[in-house]
């Protein structure tokens, strides 16, 4: 129960900040590009690098933290910030093969299921 509290609260607060730092970007920049969700991206990668690199230090931060912070705050900001961490481990761990099918899955499939709810949701 413990490990659901933080990660959903931290899911909460992420999922808030997102929001919340996409109307303020929508303020001051056209809609003709995403660049609220673009930014988003990027920061939680870089938070999630940042998070992953002090967990791998040892006494910076515990496995609660790491559950609240890279799982629950990054993982509600963005799921992107996990797609791109699991590559990098993927990627460390000499596996680029399996790099290369999980991006190309993931960004290919992902809009060919994405066009297709829209498409179903028309008819």
């Amino acid at each position: 129960m413990k490990t659901i509290l933080l990660i959903g609260s931290g899911g909460f607060i992420g999922s808030v900040a997102r929001y919340g730092l996409q109307q303020l970007i929508a303020r001051f920049y056209s809609p003709a590009f995403p660049l609220g969700t673009l930014l988003v991206n990027l920061a939680g990668c870089f938070a999630i690098g940042l998070i992953y690199g002090l967990a791998e230090r040892g006494t910076w931060l515990n496995e609660d933290g790491r559950l609240f912070l890279a799982i629950g705050l990054c993982g509600g900001f963005t799921t992107f910030s996990s797609f791109s961490y699991e590559n990098i481990k993927l990627v460390r761990d000499g596996q680029f093969g399996l790099a290369l099918l999980y991006i190309a899955v993931s960004v290919v499939l992902g809009m060919a299921l994405t066009f297709a709810g829209i498409f179903l949701t028309r008819n």
